[in-house]
């Protein structure tokens, strides 16, 4: 595995040595710089420190470990792939992904899952272990978002206006979840078993790769949003 210290790298610095890379590599000493691995495909990057901005944007089929935080714009328009968090991440974290895992072990800020959508055969999918901030799957097209709510001192799972424009895909929330206000274009109930059973091989998944029991985290109640419109705009901005 090659090494890249990042210590007195730029970004650019940092990515031309990604590109340059023949195997899979680790950086060491990252600290803000940003477009990290963008567009990088068939390849695994292990991080020491905390990556800035847009991390694997446009990812297709590359793996990315973090093991510490990372700023906004993860996995931005990703196309395949899995990035995993150790820590906390920044906003609009998978903006319109449409394939590919982002597993974040920590919290997210706002707009997590913006426009995120599937496409033909890729599905994205995007846990969130602690809590998710305000607007959370605003205009989500398609995939699945699942918030755990793990170590999160009873506050609320997300923050305000979540679901706003949703009109498509999946949102699985840990909880009863009855302190929180979803949008009139969506529908919020207990998930059926049938339901937890679709997400269930993403959550093995995340708690392999974390630490977590599966069947512990199962044996909670959880919320499923779906959208309950077509046209979830006129609902919105038009007067009935």
């Amino acid at each position: 595995m090659q090494v890249i210290d990042a210590a007195n790298l730029d970004y650019r610095a940092v990515n031309e040595a990604l590109r340059n890379a023949e195997t899979d590599y680790i950086i060491k000493n990252c600290c803000g710089q940003r477009f990290i691995a963008a567009g990088m495909s068939h390849k695994n990057l292990t991080i020491e420190g905390i990556p800035g901005n847009a991390l694997g944007a446009y990812l297709n089929n590359a793996n990315i470990t973090v093991n510490a935080n990372a700023q906004d714009a993860v996995g931005d328009t990703m196309n395949e792939g899995k990035i995993l968090i150790r820590g906390n991440i920044g906003d609009a974290a998978g903006y319109a992904m449409r394939g590919g895992k982002i597993y974040v072990q920590g919290n997210a800020g706002y707009r997590a899952g913006i426009h995120m959508k599937a496409y033909r055969e890729k599905f994205p999918v995007m846990i969130i272990g602690g809590s998710a901030g305000s607007f959370l799957g605003e205009y989500q097209a398609g995939g699945v978002i699942i918030v755990l709510g793990l170590h999160n001192d009873n506050k609320r799972i997300v923050g305000n206006f979540p679901c706003t424009g949703m009109h498509g895909g999946k949102m699985f929330l840990r909880g009863c979840c009855d302190d929180i206000r979803f949008p009139k274009q969506v529908t919020a109930r207990r998930a059926a078993p049938e339901e937890l059973d679709e997400i269930r091989e993403y959550l093995s998944e995340y708690c392999s790769d974390l630490g977590y029991s599966a069947a512990t985290l199962l044996s909670e109640p959880f919320t499923v949003i779906t959208p309950d419109s077509k046209n979830p705009y006129k609902q919105m901005y038009a007067a009935n």
